[in-house]
């Protein structure tokens, strides 16, 4: 069958078995980075070490999310002219939808943690929470959007839309401690900006941003394969439905 060919190709190959072993192995190299070789801060003391999971989660989120929006524009162009690529770009959308909602809420939970022992509460309606929050819901009605029946092409584009206007809160989510007054600190890791910490600190973060973008790299290309598995069952099952109708039809005359 088309369908039993089709998954064929989508089994793990070296290179993606390889990257999964990578990040592993980033993964565990980072924990010993930022649990033990990377000295506790003067004033935050242990604490800080949550830093090398928050700032790498939030970076990974704005980049899945950069990724949807590009991807969204892509079948938004493509659909109309080659089926074949707008359904790839659609994929992508999703995966990385997928994972960037992951790490938005990874981002939430090492925040709150971190705001214990800092603020001394799990939570304050600050300007940069609050926009995160908000970023997080506005991409699980992203991938809500993707789950409504529909035709399949209509619903492509309906998600492709929403992607393109729930990007435009990223940017919000960034310059948000620099356009309020907010308790969050700023940002760590900044373009165009002088990094607000040193030594080994920065660069045990700047190893970790690297480590946990291998690891997003591959999430995002499983959940590529998985997703294109589902539409082949989808298809199968069409298929399986329209044979057995058929066969009643003939049966019936």
């Amino acid at each position: 069958m088309p369908g039993a060919n089709s998954g064929a190709k989508m089994t793990a190959t070296p290179v993606t078995r390889v990257l999964g072993v990578s990040a592993l192995a980033a993964t565990a190299l980072m924990a010993v980075l930022g649990l033990i070789v990377s000295p506790p801060d003067v004033i935050q003391g242990e604490a800080v070490r949550m830093l090398y999971v928050h700032v790498p989660s939030i970076w990974i989120a704005y980049g899945s999310f950069a990724l949807t929006s590009i991807s969204s524009v892509l079948f938004l162009r493509r659909s109309r002219r080659r089926a074949d690529q707008g359904r790839h770009y659609d994929r992508l959308a999703g995966s990385a939808a997928e994972v960037g909602v992951v790490f938005t809420a990874i981002t939430l939970i090492t925040g709150m943690l971190w705001g214990k022992v800092t603020w001394g509460t799990y939570w304050q309606w600050d300007a940069r929470l609050t926009t995160t929050v908000l970023l997080f819901v506005t991409y699980l009605g992203y991938l809500a959007l993707r789950r409504l029946p529909a035709e399949p092409t209509v619903r492509s584009r309906r998600a492709a839309v929403m992607a393109l206007i729930s990007f435009v809160n990223v940017p919000i989510v960034h310059y948000s401690v620099d356009w309020w007054r907010t308790l969050h600190q700023k940002a760590s890791l900044s373009v165009g900006r002088r990094p607000e910490i040193t030594g080994e600190m920065y660069w045990t973060l700047l190893y970790s941003t690297l480590a946990v973008t291998i690891l997003a790299t591959w999430l995002i290309i499983h959940r590529y394969r998985v997703i294109r598995l589902e539409e082949l069952r989808d298809e199968e099952g069409l298929e399986a439905l329209i044979a057995s109708r058929l066969n009643k039809d003939v049966g019936g005359h």
